[in-house]
């Protein structure tokens, strides 16, 4: 289906057409149909053959309205965004209606899990008690790592002579990062023990050990040795069945490890998402990912519980299984929830590489680390304690000088000088640095795992990745320098003023090539590098002219789109097919829909040299202030850190290492303060508003000043999974309910959200209310009603209503406009009405009262490829 055009779809509609209601042919349809569109449209007459977007001037989010009051018609059969695209007219849509039933042959979208309620759901006692076991215990690892810290650093200051400390350090830090890996895995085993199919209430003291053992696997220091045999060894000491050769890529640390079985041979790429557990209507469930010997799953995927790859198979970029999905052995899949493709996802054969490579690969990363990083680290904290402004040696008498000047310059000096110079220095060695270590590997060459090239690529890919930059230069002018500087080519630049914005990630970027006249929303993921288990080799991606992509896109080497392309958000890159041009590409496996509207056209004649030079100049202007605003707020944060431990230095002598404790803790609240203040001060204390402008409108200039002035909010995903993240949510701006559980949501507008009582949402999941198409930027306001369940890594756009009790399924595009009914189902890329006609896993509570169950149906069989309910 994919390369199609869209003349094409329209008249010979494809008969995996997603429909999930009772269709019942009916001449009276298309009468029906048009009088909803004529409302819709607020016109007298919609010819029944004229096109939707192309003739009638709609765009996406008149079409979801229309959708959405075709599905509250009785009369009517549910219909989606999918279906509009691909039937165009009303002519066209009314005929392949009245031609599809429910016995299509189409595979139905795996509902999620069907479970029994608790007795008693958790209430607002359970919430607070479990707030406060979560504060004790973090309080109580303030306290242990300060005595720890404060014992240590007071053994390495001892040292007498630069060898003396060296040597000390090296002990310190080496006994510490040892401490720092076995503590997870000590927890888990004494915590939990073996992890088995079950179900735990949100809340509960169950729940409590989970989150426990949670937070110590997500924070553990072997994470940053992802992709390498350590790695591996990590897994396997957490209760994971890895096989031999297995090459496990993404830094998503898997938490129900036991239920985890990766075969030999085996490739995951990064930012995969297999944790073993998801959260659903207040419950934590946890069961079964089981991937076959020899398989490949692709970047930016999603596998939920109870799925499996057989032996040989493939899962692709972009892409998930839906809990009861089995791909056999030897198949490929692709998209949301998967279905069978041709395409082939490994593109690289293997090489030799032996059990003597990966021992000295993880010695040198070891040695590395004990003698070279932790040292410069522990050094570093010893240098920055000495310099620390002391107020009790500034003092004249013997009271600490916490009023007099003196501290407080000191105090600046040391920040300024910290903050401005670790930015200089770190920005000239991003661009010099990497540019020699790039000589060393050579384009299109397929090297062994776990050697010099393979170090050589890594600390390229994460040197060049440096978040705090791309947040610093990002929605402005400076971005596009910026990139060149690092590696990007991005042949004659046609300037824009928000040419790519503060998330663009590559694995290299000497080998990224982006055409002139193309847009990049944010998220945007260069997949330059392809691996076997044992073999790697990067190669140079090419993104076209005068392209536009929008959020979260993971665009491969063997990426098909060429000029003048749209890819919506989330969009699924094809890699066979001829190559896409002058189409927009939506959805996952994607499918073509117009390039653009009448509506989005409406700002163009902003794009004539005259006015897009003067307009170009006054957001520039705006974007520099916004730039020193960025720099000055992040200083005066470090500021405040600063003083904070120099008053804990101050006060060390007295009160010993519970100072250190307290001083990290107000730390931790000072940030928070601080950032909710920024927060309210950017937004003028108000809530945001809808907006629809033009780029060169300067209520988006604030908008992308609000964006960066708030970025890098990753600092509340401490709170995940605690009652404290509702209450920072609360001050940020959202509307939120009580007692929801928040797993790990992105947020960017946060006075555009509501939220209501007793939700649940996932783990990578973005509630986003705007979009950019082009030069036109668009925001509204997003509801989700209580008792909602979003899953893991969906994606809910601007203007979005969603029902109470409704689900939206993992890993699912929800698009802007779209209105999900109370306590229905939605999955899918993009996101439709779910069929639940599949044999699903069941989970049955243990009759003990806590909410605790096992899975009866449905678990998957290790190593096959099929889940037991299959014939």
């Amino acid at each position: 289906m994919e390369g199609k055009p869209v003349e094409a779809l329209t008249a010979d509609p494809d008969p995996s057409i997603a429909l999930s209601g009772h269709t019942d042919p009916a001449s009276g349809i298309e009468t029906i149909l048009t009088e909803v569109l004529s409302g819709v449209l607020r016109v007298d007459d919609v010819p029944p053959d004229s096109h939707f977007f192309d003739e009638l001037g709609a765009d996406s989010l008149l079409m979801a309205q229309f959708c959405a009051r075709v599905r509250k018609r009785p009369d009517l059969p549910s219909i989606s965004m999918k279906d509009v695209y691909r039937h165009p007219t009303i002519r066209s849509l009314t005929a392949a209606l009245e031609r599809t039933s429910p016995s299509t042959d189409e595979p139905p979208i795996p509902a999620p899990v069907e479970t029994e309620r608790p007795a008693r759901p958790a209430g607002a006692v359970q919430h607070i008690l479990c707030g406060i076991l979560q504060f004790l215990a973090f309080l109580g690892w303030s306290f242990a790592a300060a005595f720890v810290a404060v014992a240590g650093f007071n053994w390495v200051y001892r040292g007498t002579g630069l060898i003396d400390i060296y040597l000390r350090s090296v002990l310190f830090g080496g006994a510490a990062f040892l401490a720092l890996c076995l503590l997870p895995i000590v927890a888990k085993w004494t915590l939990i023990g073996r992890w088995k199919p079950r179900q735990i209430r949100v809340w509960s003291l169950a729940y409590f050990r989970f989150w426990c053992v949670r937070t110590l696997l997500r924070s553990s220091p072997l994470l940053l040795f992802a992709g390498s045999p350590l790695h591996v060894l990590h897994l396997r000491a957490l209760g994971a069945h890895v096989g031999r050769d297995a090459a496990v890529l993404s830094r998503n640390i898997p938490i129900c490890t036991d239920l985890l079985t990766i075969g030999a041979g085996t490739v995951i790429r990064k930012d995969s998402l297999f944790t073993c557990y998801r959260a659903h209507d207040g419950m934590i469930q946890t069961g079964t990912v089981t991937i076959g010997s020899d398989a490949f799953v692709g970047e930016a995927t999603v596998l939920d519980i109870g799925t499996s790859l057989g032996d040989g198979a493939q899962l692709g970029h972009s892409s998930s299984l839906h809990s009861g999905q089995a791909v056999p052995a030897g198949e490929r899949w692709h998209g949301s929830p998967a279905q069978p493709t041709e395409a082939d996802y490994r593109t690289v054969g293997p090489a030799e590489c032996g059990t003597a490579r990966k021992v000295l690969f993880t010695v040198a990363q070891v040695l590395g680390t004990l003698f070279l990083y932790l040292p410069l680290a522990v050094g570093g904290v010893t240098l920055l304690l000495s310099v620390l402004p002391n107020p009790t040696a500034l003092a004249d008498g013997h009271a600490p000088a916490f009023t007099g000047w003196a501290f407080y310059l000191d105090a600046l000096a040391v920040s300024f000088v910290g903050f401005f110079g670790s930015a200089l220095v770190g920005l000239l060695l991003v661009v010099t640095v990497p540019r020699a270590l790039h000589l060393a590997i050579e384009p299109d060459r397929v090297y062994r795992l776990y050697g010099f090239h393979y170090g050589v690529h890594r600390a390229i890919e994460r040197m060049t990745n440096r978040k705090f930059f791309k947040v610093l230069f990002g929605d402005s002018s400076w971005i596009v320098h910026y990139l060149r500087g690092i590696g990007y080519d991005l042949s004659r630049v046609e300037q824009t003023g928000s040419n790519f914005g503060t998330e663009v990630k590559h694995d290299t970027p000497f080998l990224t090539t982006v055409g002139s006249g193309t847009m990049v929303a944010d998220g945007l993921s260069v997949i330059n590098a392809d691996f076997s288990s044992t073999s790697f080799r990067v190669s140079r991606v090419s993104i076209g002219p005068r392209n536009f992509l929008g959020n979260r896109i993971h665009y491969p080497v063997q990426g098909r789109t060429g000029d003048n392309c749209l890819l919506a958000t989330k969009v699924m890159v094809p890699i066979d097919g001829p190559v896409r041009e002058g189409v927009g590409l939506l959805g996952s496996p994607c499918f073509e829909i117009p390039r653009s509207v009448e509506r989005d056209s409406r700002f163009d004649h902003l794009k004539t040299d005259d006015e897009l030079g003067r307009h170009l100049a006054a957001k520039d202007r705006h974007n520099a202030a916004t730039l020193g605003l960025f720099l000055l707020t992040r200083w005066i944060h470090v500021l405040g850190v600063v003083l904070i431990a120099s008053g804990a230095s101050g006060l060390y002598p007295s009160l010993g290492a519970s100072v250190v404790a307290l001083a990290s803790v107000a730390a931790l609240l000072f940030s928070v303060v601080y950032f909710v203040l920024l927060e309210r001060v950017a937004t003028g204390f108000r809530a945001l508003r809808p907006l629809y402008c033009s780029i060169y409108d300067a209520d988006f200039w604030r908008h992308e000043r609000y964006w960066k002035l708030t970025a890098m909010t990753e600092r509340i995903a401490l709170f995940n999974g605690t009652p404290f993240k509702s209450v920072v949510w609360r001050l940020l701006g959202v509307r939120f309910g009580k007692r929801v559980f928040d797993d790990g949501c992105f947020m960017p507008e946060r006075t555009l959200v509501t939220i209501g009582d007793d939700c649940t949402i996932n783990a990578g999941t973005v509630i986003q209310c705007h979009s950019q198409e082009d030069g036109t930027f668009k925001s509204d306001h997003s509801t989700i009603g209580s008792g909602c369940t979003l899953g893991v890594g969906a994606f809910v756009h601007y203007g979005v209503t969603i029902g109470d009790g409704a689900v939206l399924a993992p890993d699912s595009f929800l698009m802007k406009g779209e209105e999900i009914p109370p306590r229905a189902r939605w999955g899918g890329n993009p996101a439709r009405e779910m069929r639940s006609e599949a044999a699903e896993p069941r989970f049955l509570r243990d009759g003990d009262g806590s909410g605790r169950g096992v899975l009866v149906g449905g678990e998957q069989q290790r190593g096959n490829g099929k889940s037991s309910g299959e014939k």
